[in-house]
């Protein structure tokens, strides 16, 4: 099979840093591309380029030292401020696809040996974000019809592969979690820190959100093993896969298995906008810090953009209960991945981490 040299775009983010993590540890040559530098693993024996995708001059110049690339994972993101709004914007979506352009297209010119891109969507691309879905969602459904950068990556991408012959897949996940700090859409640092700052002001681990409807979730880590089997795996070929743990969940349901792995007490529903309560806790946040000895980060450092995600995933502002949120994986599982994890047991693990991390309280 030849010696394999990954680049990691957005290794960063919460699927970025588990890739990284997972291909560095299975002995791939690994190149993390992002503008700050990632938190690397103990014994990394790969490289960390620098790099704004923005920046299209820049990326023509790094794309010039990359002609061993073999494989591509594409998990470079840019998100507006306060998140949600930004989903329907033409900026938005323009820019993410700028971003893919600027490292892909020059990418090819000099690394001839490219074999596989595998590229991140989401549930947005059935519309989860402006209307019902259908239950489940399968990758067989006519593309929804709303704008999506989604779409205008997707198809760049499909225009360059067939140009080029590389192959591609793509994936869709629910609700990625992971240890990524300060990111877009990660809700591990938000749920932990709302846990950190109820206890320290005595307020029970109060559930914030609206009625309860049906969801899966996505490991980053499982995530990451995924992208490593498709980078080389024939039936995964040009082809586009929802992957979740393999169960489902009720916010509601799962909130007292939370408070147990954050070592609070959980109190009555009260709905409140994360968005909002969250960033007026920063001086509470540094009491926690400083209580705990943790590292000195700031409430907006840890949570990012992913305290507007919570309000969004959450529901609090909904009345009545939203229709629920499930996608097949068949598919997946009968390419050859069928790799799991129970839901509860990965929201334990990921604490656990940022509490050794020194990032979240003991329990």
């Amino acid at each position: 099979m030849g010696k394999r040299t990954v680049l990691i775009a957005g290794a960063t983010g919460v699927v970025g840093h588990a890739a990284l993590e997972h291909f560095d540890a299975a002995g791939w040559d690994v190149v993390a591309v992002s503008r700050r530098r990632p938190e690397l693993p103990s014994g990394f024996a790969g490289r960390h380029l620098a790099l704004d995708l923005n920046d299209a001059q820049a990326c023509r110049a790094a794309a010039a030292s990359l002609p061993q690339a073999t494989h591509l994972v594409y998990a470079a993101l840019f998100e507006k401020p306060g998140l949600v709004r930004g989903w329907r914007e033409q900026d938005q979506m323009q820019t993410n696809l700028a971003m893919l352009r600027n490292l892909l297209d020059p990418l090819l010119e000099h690394a001839h040996g490219l074999r596989h891109v595998s590229l991140l969507q989401g549930t947005k691309a059935y519309g989860v974000h402006l209307h019902p879905v259908a239950v489940p969602a399968r990758e067989s459904t006519p593309r929804d019809a709303h704008e999506n950068f989604y779409w205008l990556q997707e198809d760049h991408l499909r225009a360059q592969a067939a140009r080029h012959g590389f192959g591609f897949t793509i994936f869709r996940p629910q609700l990625v979690f992971g240890d990524a700090l300060g990111v877009a859409m990660n809700l591990v640092p938000v749920i932990g820190a709302y846990a950190a700052v109820c206890r320290e002001l005595g307020l029970p681990f109060a559930y914030p959100g609206g009625p309860s409807n049906i969801l899966e979730a996505t490991d980053a880590r499982l995530l990451a093993r995924a992208l490593a089997w498709t980078a080389d795996a024939p039936a995964a070929r040009n082809q586009i896969f929802n992957v979740t743990n393999g169960d489902v969940f009720v916010w509601r349901n799962l909130w007292p298995a939370l408070a147990d792995a954050l070592g609070v007490s959980v109190g009555p529903d009260e709905p409140r906008s994360m968005a909002e309560f969250m960033p007026a806790q920063a001086a509470v946040w540094e009491r926690v810090v400083q209580r705990h000895g943790l590292q000195p980060m700031p409430m907006q450092a840890l949570l990012g953009e992913s305290h507007h995600y919570a309000d969004f995933c959450f529901g609090w502002r909904a009345r009545e209960a939203p229709p629920p949120v499930i996608v097949s994986t068949i598919k997946l599982r009968q390419a050859g991945f069928g790799d799991c994890i129970d839901t509860e047991q990965m929201f334990r693990e990921w604490f656990a981490r940022l509490q050794q991390r020194k990032v979240l309280p003991p329990r």
